[in-house]
Protein backbone atom coordinates (compact mmCIF):
# COMPACT_ATOMS: atom_id res chain seq x y z
CA UNK A 1 0.00 0.00 0.00
CA UNK A 2 1.25 3.50 -0.86
CA UNK A 3 0.58 5.12 2.50
CA UNK A 4 2.36 8.36 1.55
CA UNK A 5 -0.37 9.32 -0.94
CA UNK A 6 -2.86 9.98 1.89
CA UNK A 7 -2.04 13.58 2.79
CA UNK A 8 -3.60 15.98 5.29
CA UNK A 9 -6.12 17.48 2.91
CA UNK A 10 -6.04 15.43 -0.27
CA UNK A 11 -4.59 12.33 -1.93
CA UNK A 12 -1.57 12.80 -4.21
CA UNK A 13 1.10 10.75 -5.91
CA UNK A 14 2.89 9.93 -9.14
CA UNK A 15 0.03 8.86 -11.36
CA UNK A 16 1.41 5.71 -12.97
CA UNK A 17 3.40 4.57 -9.92
CA UNK A 18 1.16 5.38 -6.96
CA UNK A 19 -2.34 5.87 -8.37
CA UNK A 20 -2.70 2.55 -10.13
CA UNK A 21 -6.13 1.31 -11.18
CA UNK A 22 -6.52 -1.07 -8.19
CA UNK A 23 -5.50 1.66 -5.72
CA UNK A 24 -7.85 4.24 -7.21
CA UNK A 25 -10.73 1.79 -7.48
CA UNK A 26 -10.29 0.92 -3.79
CA UNK A 27 -10.40 4.62 -2.94
CA UNK A 28 -13.66 4.92 -4.86
CA UNK A 29 -15.19 1.96 -3.07
CA UNK A 30 -14.08 3.36 0.29
CA UNK A 31 -15.55 6.78 -0.43
CA UNK A 32 -18.86 5.23 -1.49
CA UNK A 33 -18.94 3.47 1.90
CA UNK A 34 -18.03 6.60 3.88
CA UNK A 35 -20.09 9.34 2.17
CA UNK A 36 -23.73 8.98 3.24
CA UNK A 37 -26.70 9.56 0.97
CA UNK A 38 -29.87 11.41 1.91
CA UNK A 39 -32.74 9.60 3.62
CA UNK A 40 -31.00 6.24 3.45
CA UNK A 41 -30.54 6.43 -0.32
CA UNK A 42 -27.22 5.76 -2.09
CA UNK A 43 -24.98 8.83 -2.25
CA UNK A 44 -24.73 10.98 -5.36
CA UNK A 45 -21.15 12.07 -6.00
CA UNK A 46 -20.00 14.68 -8.50
CA UNK A 47 -16.72 13.81 -10.27
CA UNK A 48 -14.55 16.05 -12.42
CA UNK A 49 -10.96 16.05 -13.68
CA UNK A 50 -8.36 18.51 -14.83
CA UNK A 51 -6.59 18.18 -18.18
CA UNK A 52 -3.69 15.90 -17.19
CA UNK A 53 -3.11 12.92 -19.46
CA UNK A 54 -3.59 10.47 -16.57
CA UNK A 55 -7.02 11.91 -15.76
CA UNK A 56 -9.22 9.69 -17.98
CA UNK A 57 -7.66 6.46 -16.69
CA UNK A 58 -7.99 7.56 -13.07
CA UNK A 59 -11.58 8.68 -13.73
CA UNK A 60 -12.49 5.23 -15.04
CA UNK A 61 -10.94 3.46 -12.04
CA UNK A 62 -12.40 5.89 -9.50
CA UNK A 63 -15.94 5.82 -10.87
CA UNK A 64 -15.81 2.03 -11.16
CA UNK A 65 -15.01 1.87 -7.45
CA UNK A 66 -17.63 4.46 -6.51
CA UNK A 67 -20.30 2.56 -8.41
CA UNK A 68 -19.24 -0.82 -6.97
CA UNK A 69 -19.75 0.78 -3.57
CA UNK A 70 -23.26 1.82 -4.60
CA UNK A 71 -22.73 5.52 -5.29
CA UNK A 72 -24.39 7.26 -8.21
CA UNK A 73 -21.82 9.30 -10.12
CA UNK A 74 -22.43 12.57 -11.97
CA UNK A 75 -19.63 13.29 -14.45
CA UNK A 76 -19.32 17.05 -14.99
CA UNK A 77 -16.36 16.70 -17.35
CA UNK A 78 -13.00 18.44 -17.55
CA UNK A 79 -12.63 21.74 -15.75
CA UNK A 80 -11.18 23.57 -12.75
CA UNK A 81 -11.51 22.34 -9.18
CA UNK A 82 -13.87 25.17 -8.15
CA UNK A 83 -16.33 24.04 -10.79
CA UNK A 84 -16.46 20.69 -8.99
CA UNK A 85 -17.15 22.51 -5.71
CA UNK A 86 -19.86 24.49 -7.48
CA UNK A 87 -21.31 21.31 -8.93
CA UNK A 88 -21.72 19.82 -5.45
CA UNK A 89 -23.59 22.96 -4.33
CA UNK A 90 -25.63 23.38 -7.49
CA UNK A 91 -26.74 19.76 -7.75
CA UNK A 92 -27.12 19.35 -3.97
CA UNK A 93 -24.90 16.29 -4.22
CA UNK A 94 -23.72 14.22 -1.26
CA UNK A 95 -20.07 14.65 -2.15
CA UNK A 96 -17.58 15.32 -4.89
CA UNK A 97 -14.17 14.23 -6.13
CA UNK A 98 -11.80 16.29 -8.24
CA UNK A 99 -9.07 14.39 -10.07
CA UNK A 100 -6.20 16.86 -10.16
CA UNK A 101 -2.49 17.25 -9.61
CA UNK A 102 -3.04 20.97 -8.96
CA UNK A 103 0.31 22.76 -9.38
CA UNK A 104 2.43 19.62 -9.07
CA UNK A 105 4.51 18.20 -11.98
CA UNK A 106 2.63 16.78 -14.97
CA UNK A 107 3.33 13.14 -14.08
CA UNK A 108 1.55 13.52 -10.74
CA UNK A 109 -2.16 13.48 -10.01
CA UNK A 110 -4.47 13.29 -7.03
CA UNK A 111 -7.93 13.55 -5.54
CA UNK A 112 -9.57 16.48 -3.75
CA UNK A 113 -12.68 15.25 -1.99
CA UNK A 114 -15.88 16.75 -0.60
CA UNK A 115 -18.27 15.12 1.85
CA UNK A 116 -21.43 17.10 1.38
CA UNK A 117 -20.31 20.71 0.89
CA UNK A 118 -17.39 20.33 3.33
CA UNK A 119 -13.89 19.06 2.70
CA UNK A 120 -13.03 15.43 3.33
CA UNK A 121 -9.64 15.67 5.03
CA UNK A 122 -7.41 14.89 8.00
CA UNK A 123 -8.76 12.02 10.09
CA UNK A 124 -11.31 11.20 7.40
CA UNK A 125 -8.58 10.56 4.84
CA UNK A 126 -6.66 8.46 7.36
CA UNK A 127 -9.81 6.45 8.12
CA UNK A 128 -10.26 5.88 4.39
CA UNK A 129 -6.65 4.61 4.19
CA UNK A 130 -7.21 2.32 7.20
CA UNK A 131 -10.33 0.79 5.66
CA UNK A 132 -8.55 0.14 2.37
CA UNK A 133 -5.52 -1.38 4.09
CA UNK A 134 -7.63 -3.63 6.32
CA UNK A 135 -9.90 -4.75 3.49
CA UNK A 136 -13.09 -3.37 5.05
CA UNK A 137 -14.58 -2.32 1.71
CA UNK A 138 -18.11 -3.39 0.83
CA UNK A 139 -19.75 -3.73 -2.55
CA UNK A 140 -23.36 -2.60 -2.73
CA UNK A 141 -26.17 -4.96 -3.76
CA UNK A 142 -26.79 -2.72 -6.78
CA UNK A 143 -24.15 -0.96 -8.86
CA UNK A 144 -24.46 2.82 -8.92
CA UNK A 145 -25.47 4.75 -12.04
CA UNK A 146 -23.08 6.91 -14.06
CA UNK A 147 -24.60 10.00 -15.70
CA UNK A 148 -23.21 13.20 -17.25
CA UNK A 149 -24.16 16.80 -16.58
CA UNK A 150 -22.74 20.03 -18.00
CA UNK A 151 -22.76 22.66 -15.26
CA UNK A 152 -20.39 25.12 -16.95
CA UNK A 153 -23.08 27.62 -17.99
CA UNK A 154 -24.56 27.67 -14.50
CA UNK A 155 -21.07 27.99 -13.01
CA UNK A 156 -20.27 30.97 -15.24
CA UNK A 157 -23.55 32.61 -14.25
CA UNK A 158 -22.74 32.14 -10.55
CA UNK A 159 -19.17 33.40 -10.99
CA UNK A 160 -20.23 36.63 -12.64
CA UNK A 161 -23.37 37.32 -10.63
CA UNK A 162 -22.97 40.61 -8.78
CA UNK A 163 -19.66 41.52 -10.46
CA UNK A 164 -20.06 45.13 -11.59
CA UNK A 165 -17.42 46.48 -13.95
CA UNK A 166 -17.81 50.22 -14.60
CA UNK A 167 -14.79 50.52 -16.90
CA UNK A 168 -15.02 47.86 -19.57
CA UNK A 169 -11.93 49.28 -21.30
CA UNK A 170 -9.73 47.86 -18.53
CA UNK A 171 -6.72 46.16 -20.09
CA UNK A 172 -6.08 42.69 -18.65
CA UNK A 173 -3.71 39.86 -19.57
CA UNK A 174 -4.54 36.36 -18.36
CA UNK A 175 -2.25 33.31 -18.23
CA UNK A 176 -4.06 29.98 -18.04
CA UNK A 177 -0.81 28.01 -17.90
CA UNK A 178 -2.47 25.42 -20.20
CA UNK A 179 -4.38 24.28 -17.11
CA UNK A 180 -8.09 23.65 -16.68
CA UNK A 181 -9.07 27.22 -15.72
CA UNK A 182 -8.08 28.95 -18.96
CA UNK A 183 -11.23 28.52 -21.09
CA UNK A 184 -13.72 29.27 -18.29
CA UNK A 185 -11.60 32.09 -16.88
CA UNK A 186 -11.46 33.76 -20.26
CA UNK A 187 -15.21 33.28 -20.71
CA UNK A 188 -15.97 34.76 -17.27
CA UNK A 189 -13.97 37.92 -17.96
CA UNK A 190 -15.66 38.35 -21.32
CA UNK A 191 -19.05 37.84 -19.70
CA UNK A 192 -18.49 40.87 -17.42
CA UNK A 193 -17.59 43.03 -20.43
CA UNK A 194 -13.80 42.79 -20.62
CA UNK A 195 -11.59 41.73 -23.52
CA UNK A 196 -8.63 39.98 -21.89
CA UNK A 197 -5.43 39.18 -23.75
CA UNK A 198 -5.08 35.38 -23.36
CA UNK A 199 -1.85 33.48 -22.84
CA UNK A 200 -1.80 29.66 -22.83
CA UNK A 201 -5.56 29.37 -22.21
CA UNK A 202 -5.91 26.16 -24.22
CA UNK A 203 -5.86 23.07 -22.01
CA UNK A 204 -2.80 20.84 -22.45
CA UNK A 205 -1.83 18.41 -19.70
CA UNK A 206 1.80 18.45 -20.86
CA UNK A 207 2.03 22.13 -19.82
CA UNK A 208 4.29 22.96 -22.77
CA UNK A 209 4.85 26.65 -22.02
CA UNK A 210 5.59 26.77 -18.30
CA UNK A 211 4.75 25.02 -15.06
CA UNK A 212 1.27 26.14 -13.89
CA UNK A 213 2.21 27.51 -10.46
CA UNK A 214 1.74 31.28 -9.97
CA UNK A 215 3.50 31.15 -6.59
CA UNK A 216 6.69 30.40 -8.56
CA UNK A 217 7.79 33.75 -9.97
CA UNK A 218 9.58 32.17 -12.94
CA UNK A 219 6.23 30.88 -14.19
CA UNK A 220 5.05 34.51 -14.47
CA UNK A 221 7.77 35.68 -16.89
CA UNK A 222 5.57 35.45 -20.00
CA UNK A 223 2.77 37.27 -18.19
CA UNK A 224 5.10 40.11 -17.18
CA UNK A 225 6.31 40.49 -20.75
CA UNK A 226 2.76 40.53 -22.14
CA UNK A 227 1.69 43.18 -19.61
CA UNK A 228 4.54 45.37 -20.83
CA UNK A 229 3.76 44.71 -24.50
CA UNK A 230 0.04 45.46 -24.18
CA UNK A 231 0.24 48.21 -21.55
CA UNK A 232 -2.14 46.26 -19.34
CA UNK A 233 -3.15 47.48 -15.92
CA UNK A 234 -3.17 44.02 -14.37
CA UNK A 235 -2.11 40.46 -15.15
CA UNK A 236 -3.79 37.34 -13.80
CA UNK A 237 -2.51 33.75 -13.67
CA UNK A 238 -4.09 30.48 -12.55
CA UNK A 239 -2.55 27.25 -11.37
CA UNK A 240 -3.19 23.89 -13.00
CA UNK A 241 -6.64 23.35 -11.50
CA UNK A 242 -7.79 26.95 -11.14
CA UNK A 243 -8.23 27.20 -7.39
CA UNK A 244 -5.27 29.60 -6.99
CA UNK A 245 -4.63 33.05 -8.43
CA UNK A 246 -1.44 34.95 -9.11
CA UNK A 247 -1.44 38.70 -9.81
CA UNK A 248 1.13 40.88 -11.55
CA UNK A 249 0.80 44.67 -11.41
CA UNK A 250 1.08 47.02 -14.38
CA UNK A 251 4.68 47.71 -13.32
CA UNK A 252 5.60 44.02 -13.57
CA UNK A 253 5.66 43.59 -9.79
CA UNK A 254 4.21 40.35 -8.44
CA UNK A 255 1.62 41.07 -5.76
CA UNK A 256 1.80 38.11 -3.38
CA UNK A 257 -1.15 36.44 -1.71
CA UNK A 258 -1.01 38.19 1.66
CA UNK A 259 -1.13 41.66 0.09
CA UNK A 260 -3.94 40.59 -2.23
CA UNK A 261 -5.87 39.34 0.79
CA UNK A 262 -5.42 42.77 2.41
CA UNK A 263 -6.91 44.37 -0.70
CA UNK A 264 -9.85 41.94 -0.72
CA UNK A 265 -10.43 42.62 2.99
CA UNK A 266 -10.44 46.38 2.47
CA UNK A 267 -13.04 45.89 -0.25
CA UNK A 268 -15.27 43.54 1.75
CA UNK A 269 -15.13 45.00 5.26
CA UNK A 270 -17.21 48.18 4.67
CA UNK A 271 -20.27 46.01 4.08
CA UNK A 272 -19.22 43.48 6.75
CA UNK A 273 -18.14 45.55 9.78
CA UNK A 274 -16.07 43.57 12.29
CA UNK A 275 -15.98 40.71 9.83
CA UNK A 276 -13.48 37.94 10.47
CA UNK A 277 -10.69 37.48 7.94
CA UNK A 278 -8.34 34.49 8.03
CA UNK A 279 -4.77 34.47 6.76
CA UNK A 280 -2.54 31.42 6.84
CA UNK A 281 0.62 31.14 8.92
CA UNK A 282 2.82 32.13 5.96
CA UNK A 283 1.25 35.59 5.68
CA UNK A 284 2.92 38.86 6.61
CA UNK A 285 2.34 40.36 10.03
CA UNK A 286 1.38 43.50 8.12
CA UNK A 287 -1.66 41.69 6.71
CA UNK A 288 -3.12 41.00 10.13
CA UNK A 289 -2.45 44.58 11.23
CA UNK A 290 -4.08 45.96 8.07
CA UNK A 291 -7.22 43.87 8.60
CA UNK A 292 -7.58 45.24 12.13
CA UNK A 293 -6.85 48.78 10.93
CA UNK A 294 -9.75 48.55 8.48
CA UNK A 295 -12.25 47.31 11.03
CA UNK A 296 -11.91 43.57 10.68
CA UNK A 297 -10.99 40.78 13.07
CA UNK A 298 -7.81 39.06 11.92
CA UNK A 299 -7.23 35.36 12.52
CA UNK A 300 -4.07 33.37 11.78
CA UNK A 301 -4.75 29.81 10.65
CA UNK A 302 -3.05 26.71 9.33
CA UNK A 303 -2.13 26.31 5.67
CA UNK A 304 -4.27 24.04 3.50
CA UNK A 305 -7.51 24.60 1.59
CA UNK A 306 -9.47 22.05 3.65
CA UNK A 307 -8.18 23.43 6.93
CA UNK A 308 -8.98 27.00 5.92
CA UNK A 309 -12.53 26.15 4.86
CA UNK A 310 -13.11 24.30 8.12
CA UNK A 311 -11.84 27.28 10.14
CA UNK A 312 -13.95 29.68 8.07
CA UNK A 313 -17.06 27.71 8.91
CA UNK A 314 -16.16 27.57 12.60
CA UNK A 315 -15.39 31.29 12.83
CA UNK A 316 -18.11 32.42 10.37
CA UNK A 317 -15.42 34.36 8.53
CA UNK A 318 -16.28 36.51 5.53
CA UNK A 319 -12.99 35.96 3.75
CA UNK A 320 -9.79 33.93 3.92
CA UNK A 321 -6.61 33.57 1.96
CA UNK A 322 -3.24 31.94 1.77
CA UNK A 323 0.15 33.20 0.72
CA UNK A 324 0.05 30.62 -2.09
CA UNK A 325 -2.92 32.34 -3.78
CA UNK A 326 -5.93 30.42 -2.50
CA UNK A 327 -8.74 32.90 -1.75
CA UNK A 328 -12.04 31.98 -0.11
CA UNK A 329 -14.96 34.42 -0.39
CA UNK A 330 -18.00 33.94 1.82
CA UNK A 331 -18.73 37.60 1.01
CA UNK A 332 -20.96 37.44 -2.10
CA UNK A 333 -19.89 33.85 -2.90
CA UNK A 334 -19.91 30.24 -1.67
CA UNK A 335 -16.87 30.25 0.64
CA UNK A 336 -14.70 27.83 -1.34
CA UNK A 337 -11.38 28.70 -3.00
CA UNK A 338 -11.89 29.81 -6.57
CA UNK A 339 -9.11 31.43 -8.58
CA UNK A 340 -11.47 32.57 -11.34
CA UNK A 341 -13.81 34.28 -8.88
CA UNK A 342 -10.85 35.91 -7.12
CA UNK A 343 -9.71 37.22 -10.51
CA UNK A 344 -13.14 38.76 -11.08
CA UNK A 345 -12.99 40.48 -7.69
CA UNK A 346 -9.54 41.89 -8.58
CA UNK A 347 -10.67 43.30 -11.92
CA UNK A 348 -13.80 44.72 -10.31
CA UNK A 349 -11.68 46.62 -7.76
CA UNK A 350 -9.10 47.80 -10.31
CA UNK A 351 -11.66 48.82 -12.94
CA UNK A 352 -13.89 50.70 -10.53
CA UNK A 353 -11.11 52.61 -8.74
CA UNK A 354 -9.07 53.50 -11.81
CA UNK A 355 -5.90 52.47 -9.95
CA UNK A 356 -3.42 49.64 -10.15
CA UNK A 357 -3.11 47.04 -7.40
CA UNK A 358 0.20 48.52 -6.25
CA UNK A 359 -1.34 52.01 -6.10
CA UNK A 360 -4.26 50.71 -4.05
CA UNK A 361 -1.85 49.19 -1.51
CA UNK A 362 0.64 52.07 -1.48
CA UNK A 363 -0.24 52.96 2.13
CA UNK A 364 0.36 49.42 3.40
CA UNK A 365 3.90 49.04 4.80
CA UNK A 366 5.94 46.51 2.88
CA UNK A 367 8.76 45.02 4.95
CA UNK A 368 11.53 43.03 3.36
CA UNK A 369 10.40 39.47 2.87
CA UNK A 370 11.08 36.35 0.87
CA UNK A 371 8.51 34.56 -1.26
CA UNK A 372 7.76 30.97 -0.29
CA UNK A 373 11.03 29.06 -0.31
CA UNK A 374 10.91 25.30 -0.89
CA UNK A 375 13.60 22.94 0.36
CA UNK A 376 13.66 19.25 -0.55
CA UNK A 377 12.90 16.98 2.40
CA UNK A 378 11.61 13.42 2.19
CA UNK A 379 8.00 12.81 3.15
CA UNK A 380 8.95 10.27 5.82
CA UNK A 381 11.20 12.72 7.74
CA UNK A 382 9.92 16.23 7.05
CA UNK A 383 7.57 16.43 10.04
CA UNK A 384 10.29 15.12 12.36
CA UNK A 385 12.68 17.78 11.06
CA UNK A 386 10.15 20.52 11.82
CA UNK A 387 9.59 19.06 15.29
CA UNK A 388 13.34 19.22 16.02
CA UNK A 389 13.48 22.82 14.77
CA UNK A 390 10.63 23.73 17.12
CA UNK A 391 12.37 22.07 20.04
CA UNK A 392 15.57 24.03 19.27
CA UNK A 393 13.78 27.39 19.41
CA UNK A 394 11.80 26.43 22.50
CA UNK A 395 15.06 25.56 24.29
CA UNK A 396 16.31 29.01 23.27
CA UNK A 397 13.19 30.60 24.86
CA UNK A 398 12.16 32.12 21.54
CA UNK A 399 8.58 33.21 20.87
CA UNK A 400 7.12 30.36 18.83
CA UNK A 401 3.77 30.05 17.08
CA UNK A 402 3.28 26.35 16.38
CA UNK A 403 -0.22 26.12 14.91
CA UNK A 404 1.38 24.94 11.67
CA UNK A 405 5.11 24.28 11.70
CA UNK A 406 7.32 26.78 13.49
CA UNK A 407 6.88 30.55 13.20
CA UNK A 408 9.51 32.31 15.33
CA UNK A 409 8.71 35.97 16.04
CA UNK A 410 10.93 38.74 17.38
CA UNK A 411 10.43 42.05 19.16
CA UNK A 412 11.41 44.08 16.08
CA UNK A 413 8.48 42.58 14.13
CA UNK A 414 10.60 40.17 12.14
CA UNK A 415 9.82 36.48 11.87
CA UNK A 416 10.88 33.24 10.25
CA UNK A 417 8.80 30.20 9.37
CA UNK A 418 9.41 26.57 8.51
CA UNK A 419 6.62 24.07 7.92
CA UNK A 420 6.29 20.71 6.21
CA UNK A 421 4.45 20.82 2.92
CA UNK A 422 1.34 18.65 2.91
CA UNK A 423 1.42 18.24 -0.86
CA UNK A 424 5.05 17.45 -1.73
CA UNK A 425 8.31 16.19 -0.17
CA UNK A 426 9.48 19.65 0.82
CA UNK A 427 9.85 22.12 3.65
CA UNK A 428 8.35 25.56 3.09
CA UNK A 429 10.21 28.56 4.52
CA UNK A 430 9.48 32.28 4.64
CA UNK A 431 11.17 35.25 6.32
CA UNK A 432 10.23 38.87 6.96
CA UNK A 433 12.12 41.72 8.62
CA UNK A 434 12.43 45.53 8.72
CA UNK A 435 15.73 45.47 6.78
CA UNK A 436 17.24 43.16 4.17
CA UNK A 437 20.21 42.55 6.45
CA UNK A 438 17.97 41.39 9.28
CA UNK A 439 16.02 39.18 6.89
CA UNK A 440 19.21 37.51 5.64
CA UNK A 441 20.35 37.04 9.24
CA UNK A 442 17.10 35.28 10.21
CA UNK A 443 17.20 33.11 7.12
CA UNK A 444 20.80 32.03 7.67
CA UNK A 445 20.07 31.21 11.30
CA UNK A 446 16.97 29.11 10.64
CA UNK A 447 18.50 27.33 7.66
CA UNK A 448 21.44 26.32 9.85
CA UNK A 449 19.01 24.96 12.46
CA UNK A 450 17.23 22.99 9.72
CA UNK A 451 20.50 21.49 8.50
CA UNK A 452 21.28 20.27 12.03
CA UNK A 453 17.74 18.95 12.45
CA UNK A 454 18.12 16.91 9.26
CA UNK A 455 21.43 15.48 10.48
CA UNK A 456 19.85 14.49 13.81
CA UNK A 457 17.44 12.20 11.98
Amino acid sequence: MTAHIYREYDIRGVADRDLTDPVVESIGRGLANMIPGKDGQPPTIVVSKDCRSSGPRIFDALTSGLRRGGANVVDIGVGPTPQMYFGVHHLDADGGVMITGSHNPKDENGLKINIGKASFFGDQIQELARRIESGELQDAPATGVLSARDVSSDYLAALTSGIDITDESLSVVIDGGNGSAGPLGQAALRRVGLSPVPLFCDMDGEFPNHHPDPSDEESLDALKEAIKTHGARVGLAWDGDGDRLGVVDATGVVVWGDRLLALFARNALPSNPKGKVIGDVKCSQGLFEDIEKHGGIAIMGRTGHSLVKSLMKKEKAILAGEMSGHFFFADRYFGFDDGIYAALRIVEIVANTGKTVVELLADMPEPFSTPELRVDCADDVKFDVVKRVREHYERANATVIDIDGVRVTYADGSWGLVRASNTSPKLVLRFEAPTPERMKELRAEMEAVIVEAKKAG
